[in-house]
């Protein structure tokens, strides 16, 4: 919010910034500092292999982690803009 602005001229934050914010998304971010498979990072974080899919797809929209596919694995690894964040 911009102090001392209207209200109704101000436009909704994008989908992937208003969808970000979260426990779960700041530590998937904090262990993303090698490639990591959703598979290594759901057992890390002992949570469900769909959960960890799920907050990385909002990473990701929201350009902070990058995705690269492996034979058959995507790994994930933190954007700059990822590290500018937990920084």
């Amino acid at each position: 919010m911009i102090l001392g602005s209207d209200h109704s001229t101000q436009a909704a934050p994008p989908t992937a910034l208003a969808n970000l914010p979260g426990r779960t998304r700041a530590c998937v971010l904090g262990h993303l500092t090698q490639p990591t498979s959703t598979t290594e990072l759901a057992q890390r974080l002992e949570v469900t292999s769909g959960t960890v899919s799920r907050h990385l797809g909002v990473l990701h929209r929201a350009g902070l982690v990058t995705r690269a596919r492996h034979g058959h694995l995507v790994l994930y690894l933190r954007s700059p803009l990822g590290d500018q964040l937990l920084t």
